[in-house]
């Protein structure tokens, strides 16, 4: 039996949803590095936002994430940046998450190392989150994430606002960067046939866990002002707990309840079979989603 091969996913969020020759530079770093895979990038210009996707072996992928980051904080500029999304840099987040022959452990380590190393080579603030926190109150990317970009400088002066790696100094252009471990998340958003955003974040408070709605379940409720709609934008922190279907459904009964149809899902990144509990991702908004929108594909063609 041929052994099977440790796999792991990078999944960087850049700021920057918008230009396409930029987000087209970033995914030829990753790209061009031997052993990993490009599974995916989702840009949206209202967010102002990017999610990479890659997967491949832990020393495969930490390289990959220091060409993507080489590219991302040599090009973006956060002085001009305005997105709908939370963000507290240029590479805002990268997150790794162990997905076969690879412990948490281990996931925590490549985080640490990878963070250590951009730290030191961009000379750039890095906090750590998720199982990677080194602090439990920075466990959370909300907690990390207060006062976002704009308030950085300001908190960067401070003791409780000191980087677990590389110098607590505000770097105007790129802000600092959030590095962590975790497990699979699903990012999933439902669009409203609306533009009503007051109605989306009534429905985000009603539907997410800390307002006593579904289990292992975050909810927005932002603007897509160039397209005239708002959406509620989640992440399944665990969707064996809060489904993907279990999501949808809620959402769209909060919706209903208020006169207003949904419009679409949207999926962000890749996404298990199993989060879809059964049911056809059309039923779910996802009418156009296909296996190579499947961790379960890439999982079958790497480990071979």
């Amino acid at each position: 039996m041929v052994p099977r091969r440790p796999i792991v996913e990078c999944v960087p969020n850049i700021s920057e949803g918008r230009d396409g020759a930029r987000l087209a530079r970033v995914a030829a770093a990753v790209r061009a590095t031997p052993g990993v895979t490009l599974a995916d990038v989702h840009a949206d210009p209202d967010h102002h936002r990017a999610v990479f996707t890659l997967l491949g072996d832990p020393t495969a992928v930490g390289t990959a994430a220091h060409a993507l980051a080489d590219v991302v904080l040599a090009e973006i500029d956060m002085r001009g940046h305005r997105g709908m999304h939370p963000r507290i840099g240029a590479l805002d987040v990268l997150p790794f998450v162990p997905l076969d022959e690879v412990t948490m452990s281990e996931t925590v380590t490549l985080a640490h190392d990878v963070g250590r190393a951009l730290a030191e080579r961009h000379a750039l603030p890095v906090y750590y989150y998720g199982e990677a926190a080194r602090r439990p109150e920075r466990r959370g990317l909300r907690e990390l994430r207060h006062g976002e970009y704009e308030g950085l400088a300001a908190r960067l002066g401070t003791d409780d606002g000191r980087p677990d790696d590389g110098p607590a100094r505000f770097d105007a252009r790129r802000g600092a960067v959030l590095v962590g471990a975790r497990d699979v998340l699903v990012a999933y958003n439902v669009w409203l046939a609306s533009d009503d955003l007051g109605a989306a974040r009534a429905i985000a408070r009603e539907v997410r866990a800390s307002g006593g709605g579904l289990p292992a379940l975050q909810a927005l409720g932002l603007p897509l002002a160039s397209r005239g709609r708002v959406q509620v934008s989640m992440n399944l922190l665990d969707h064996r707990i809060t489904p993907i279907p279990a999501a949808y459904d809620r959402v769209a009964e909060a919706a209903a309840r208020r006169g207003i149809a949904v419009e679409r899902g949207e999926l962000v990144g890749l996404a298990p079979r199993a989060a879809f509990a059964g049911r056809a991702p059309a039923s779910v908004g996802l009418a156009n989603v296909t296996p190579e929108r499947l961790l379960d594909t890439y999982l079958a063609r790497l480990d071979r």
